[in-house]
């Protein structure tokens, strides 16, 4: 079965659809020995070209649909590239051949949480459409004084820049004081969207953390800046829900509990050198690296840690003075 061309191409992994339909309208891509133009439709025999390379594609039916979890931790962006060297949610993700990671949805430098990536680009753009109405669930930290008539509205619907926004479900957690904890549910993903839903009743959002999308969980394990791919079960799920056929196949292996927690603790290691590479000053230029004291860590107060998070181990009682040793007056 024929399909139109920039699909394929963006399913091996070549770009996005639309940088696929710029590089066609240049001239940039070839079937058969011919230049391709918009709306062309090609068959996996056909021999596709791009910039003179051979592109090796593969059918619908031989793509298999994969699916990753990611704890993105804030200051990383959601683009492949940036002009001012600002860290990427991408430099982390294993490499794959003939295809590319696709992120479902973005979430902005100041938010962490699950974001979740996927080699079908179908399935990635069904996810991100309003009329599927997928839930993404978040843990949001409120700086301001909130009362019943600032929540009902917010459930009812506020008017922003590009449109009216309500909130499908809110729930307050325990707690008191200037600062409070919120679980909000959106099913749709505008720009800053929950930022903007809070300042607009005068609240400021001091932490924002994605734990759902769908009834996928941020996965406990994951450290941030850690990933985990989805088995075929969560697969499927994901795809039942915006309507996809189901996928047969899986590059997951199965895995006992002694082998996870070594690949856990592999990704730890490779998270931690990771960071430090980012952090170390004259990486780029290759430059060695000046020494510098750790600084002092800092006991954070109970309103900046997330309610469901374990409490600070109590710290210990600080030792005894050696003696001095005594002179000998003899």
């Amino acid at each position: 079965m024929s399909e139109k061309l920039q699909k394929v191409l963006a399913r091996a992994g070549v770009g996005s659809r639309r940088e696929m339909e710029e590089w066609i309208s240049r001239g940039r891509v070839t079937v058969d020995g011919k230049p391709a133009v918009l709306g062309d439709r090609v068959e996996s025999a056909q021999a596709i070209r791009v910039d003179g390379h051979p592109v090796q594609i593969a059918s619908e039916e031989q793509h298999i649909c994969r699916v990753l979890a990611y704890h993105k931790p804030e200051g990383e962006i959601c683009s492949r590239t940036d002009p001012e060297g600002r860290p990427t949610v991408f430099s982390r993700l294993p490499n794959i051949k003939g295809a590319r990671w696709i992120a479902i949805g973005r979430l902005d430098i100041n938010t962490s949480g699950l974001l979740l990536f996927t080699t079908d680009g179908e399935l990635a753009n069904r996810l991100m459409h309003p009329k599927f109405e997928v839930e993404r669930e978040y843990a949001v930290r409120v700086f301001g004084e909130i009362n019943d008539a600032m929540i009902q509205r917010l459930r009812t619907g506020v008017e922003l820049d590009d449109g009216k926004a309500n909130f499908k479900k809110i729930k307050a957690l325990p707690g008191e004081g200037i600062n409070r904890w919120f679980h909000v549910v959106l099913t749709e993903g505008r720009n800053r969207e929950v930022r903007r839903m809070w300042e607009s009743q005068g609240a400021v959002v001091s932490r924002l953390i994605r734990v759902r999308y769908g009834d996928l969980l941020l996965p406990k394990h994951l450290p941030a800046g850690g990933y985990a791919e989805y088995p075929l079960d969560e697969v499927n799920y994901l795809r039942k829900l915006v309507h996809l056929s189901a996928e047969t196949e899986t590059l997951v292996k199965a895995e006992d509990r002694t082998e996870r927690r070594r690949r856990m603790a592999s990704m730890k290691r490779a998270v931690r050198k990771h960071q430090i590479a980012e952090k170390t000053p004259g990486k780029a230029e290759g430059k060695p690296a000046k020494t510098e004291r750790p600084a002092k860590k800092e006991r954070p107060s109970k309103s900046e840690q997330h309610p469901s998070s374990t409490g600070n181990k109590p710290t210990r009682k600080p030792g005894h003075k050696p003696k001095q040793p005594t002179r000998n007056r003899g």
